[in-house]
């Protein structure tokens, strides 16, 4: 990979202005006054954050692309850090609205009505440790990101991720990806204790449905079918979702990080 430039090189205004914050002010023309925007004195012209009117929000942080003209944007749950909204965009006046609406307080749709590049998670912006909220903003999370999502598989997927939605008993626990292959949980992160169905799109068309992720497991034609051989591989007994709190000796027990 090529050594990328200088970020004065590739941001002439910006190392202009002194910082990317002090750069995002003025593009704003006013509009950002009033709120708590800042870069770090180690990477002023790479980086900065604002901060909301709501008090249990995380900063909304923004940083520069080394190789390319762009700022990705990003905020996050302040409980697990995982992502509310994010976005790539080359237009600093794009970013500077996005923080605006952020600073104020607006939902994460409206964030993205106002700066169109910035994507909600569909995650729920949980101010408590309530597990069925919590398993209730992945689901959510998982609807979004598979309707949006582009890829050979894409329909299959959003079938399926539908279809366990749908189904009560999977959607009590709580739902996480491994290469695209849902999974389920009966404890939230940060420690999850898996339970219950691998479900994934086949290669061959249809699902395939299994006890562990090494197995070839069962194949069926539908969403519909895989939810239901799934539902038929849960364990007994299972209660509500708890929180994931670490416990000693638990076998399942799985120190999980965002992404599938």
């Amino acid at each position: 990979m090529p050594t990328p430039p200088e970020p004065a090189v590739l941001f002439p205004d910006i190392a202009a202005a002194g910082s990317l914050a002090a750069a995002l002010r003025a593009v704003a023309d006013g509009a950002l006054d009033d709120v708590p925007l800042t870069s770090p004195d180690g990477g002023p012209l790479s980086s900065a954050s604002a901060g909301s009117v709501l008090p249990h929000r995380e900063a909304m942080r923004v940083s520069a692309w080394s190789h390319e003209r762009k700022w990705s944007v990003s905020a996050a749950e302040p409980l697990l850090g995982l992502s509310l909204v994010h976005g790539v965009t080359d237009d600093l006046a794009q970013v500077a609205a996005a923080l605006r609406a952020w600073h104020d307080g607006r939902t994460p749709d409206d964030v993205h009505a106002a700066a169109p590049f910035v994507r909600p998670s569909g995650r729920l912006e949980l101010t408590d440790r309530d597990p069925a909220r919590m398993a209730e903003s992945e689901w959510r999370h998982l609807v979004a990101e598979a309707a949006a999502l582009d890829a050979p598989f894409a329909d299959a997927y959003r079938a399926l991720v539908e279809a366990a939605y749908a189904e009560p008993r999977l959607r009590a626990l709580y739902p996480f990806t491994s290469h695209w292959t849902l999974r389920f949980s009966a404890a939230t992160r940060p420690f999850l204790d898996v339970v219950g169905p691998n479900l994934c799109c086949a290669r061959e068309g249809g699902y395939r449905v299994a006890r562990l992720m090494a197995e070839g497991g069962r194949h069926v034609a539908t969403a519909p079918e895989a939810v239901a051989e799934g539902v038929r591989l849960l364990p007994e007994g299972l209660g509500p979702v708890r929180y994931g709190a670490a416990r000693g000796g638990a076998e399942n027990r799985v120190e999980a990080a965002e992404g599938a």
